[in-house]
């Protein structure tokens, strides 16, 4: 069974966009051999390792002590690494705390059930918001601290909705119906696209079916493709979307964030982490505004809130450093609603500690809107989901079965037909 959920581990590139694609490795240095320090190892040099810094400054302020060591790493190279060493059990060059991506962990802390310490001690599934920490539990037990939020929104030009004849208050609580009905109103009006669609990238029907409560996965991790109504409905909001003559196809991150920083499209529906991205392009200040998630109208369990992304910190048992490292965790990312503002502020993090969630900000480029607030509230309204342990390996198959319906193929005959395919090839 562990070679095969290796074999998943490796499995898959990163999500599109998400803060999870990787940086160039600053420190090629692995756990120390300083019994005093705690070696962390996390990606994006924007966003996890300056949060992994503010934490080991706040807890450095009562354990002077204490040394820690980020250490800058690709998300992919984490992955394999991690892979290599835990299957050999060989510890030499591995830290003691490790940034794992959501979507990912149910994978490990299955395939490496002795490897993960438990940190019921210093964290409780109740301190965060309910859908971040299903991911983190085994038995009951906490072997994660959730982090960021990959809390999803609309993200909308008001300038151009309004020249097509809507309103802020017609943005508000969207079905997908009504999301397409302005879309096409702006694309025929203003001439602008609606959005961006990649359909290589399956990031979007994630997102849909989250917000159904749904996933390839039932809630019991099984493979759950055929008869998924939520997945069948996401992928005709999809085939809509494609078909109403208003998006702009684009192929990698660049042409994602080219699309809207350049005004070629009108919204972008995607994770919270977008905002630096949209706030970069300062021109378009005070144009934008932010909606909650679209919901789908014929599936009753969709509502809007839905997620992508997101990681969460946890710690390697057999490194050396337990209890130094579960004590750091307990009392930074655990707990500190002091870090959480601090991070909001320096690296516009959403945070799902419930002890900041009465962080606000209002932003000037989103015309004075509390879009902080609006996120955390959002963030608390996301169904909670089983990810299984392969997302990506059944999204590599399943590119190949939206392509197919993408092409004429009939939505529920080709879900039926690869539920099997991918059983298969999940099969533990």
């Amino acid at each position: 069974m562990r070679k095969k959920l290796l074999s998943l581990l490796l499995t898959g590139a990163v999500l599109i966009g998400l803060t999870g694609c990787g940086t160039k490795e600053e420190d090629k240095g692995g756990a120390s051999k300083d019994p005093d320090t705690i070696t962390i190892w996390a990606w994006d040099e924007a966003f996890n390792i300056p949060a992994a810094n503010a934490a080991a400054e706040l807890y450095k302020k009562d354990h002077e002590d204490v040394k820690i060591k980020v250490v800058t790493m690709a998300q992919n190279d984490i992955v394999a690494k991690l892979n290599t060493s835990l299957s050999s059990k060989t510890y030499d060059g591995l830290p003691d705390i490790v940034l794992i991506e959501d979507y990912r962990i149910q994978g490990y802390l299955n395939a490496y059930p002795d490897e993960f310490a438990d940190l019921s001690s210093v964290v409780s599934a109740g301190d965060f918001a309910p859908y971040k920490t299903g991911v983190n539990q085994i038995g009951g037990n906490m072997y994660g601290v959730p982090f960021d939020s990959g809390v999803a929104a609309l993200f909308y030009r008001k300038d151009l909705i309004e020249q097509a004849g809507y309103k802020e208050s017609d943005m508000q609580d969207l079905t997908w119906d009504k999301y397409i009905e302005i879309g096409k109103a702006v694309k025929e009006k203003c001439g602008v696209d609606w959005l961006t669609l990649d359909p290589s990238d399956l990031g979007q029907l994630r997102m849909m079916m989250q917000s159904a409560g749904a996933w390839y996965t039932d809630k019991n991790g099984k493979v759950s493709i055929d008869k998924n109504d939520a997945l069948a409905s996401a992928i005709g909001v999809y085939q809509e979307l494609m078909n109403a003559g208003f998006v702009k196809q684009v192929a990698n991150w660049d042409q994602f964030v080219g699309a809207f920083n350049n005004g070629d499209v009108a919204t972008v529906f995607t994770g919270c982490w977008i905002v630096p991205s949209i706030k970069s392009a300062e021109n378009q200040s005070g144009k934008w505004a932010v909606a909650s998630f679209p919901r789908m109208s014929n599936v009753a369990s969709s509502v809007n809130a839905s997620s992508i992304g997101g990681a969460g910190w946890y710690v390697l048992k057999n490194t050396g450093h337990e209890k130094a490292a579960v004590d750091f965790l307990g009392k930074t990312f655990g707990s500190s609603a002091e870090l959480m503002y601090q991070l909001g502020s320096e690296i516009s993090l959403i945070p799902t500690l419930k002890a900041a969630d009465d962080y606000s900000s209002k932003d000037d480029f989103f015309g004075g809107q509390d879009v902080v607030a609006d996120l955390i509230n959002w963030t608390a309204k996301v169904p909670t989901v089983n990810y299984g342990q392969s997302t990506y390996a059944v999204e590599d198959i399943m590119t190949e079965a939206m392509q197919e319906i993408l092409n004429g193929a009939d939505v529920n005959k080709t879900l039926a037909a690869y539920q099997t395919t991918i059983e298969s090839a999940v099969a533990q």
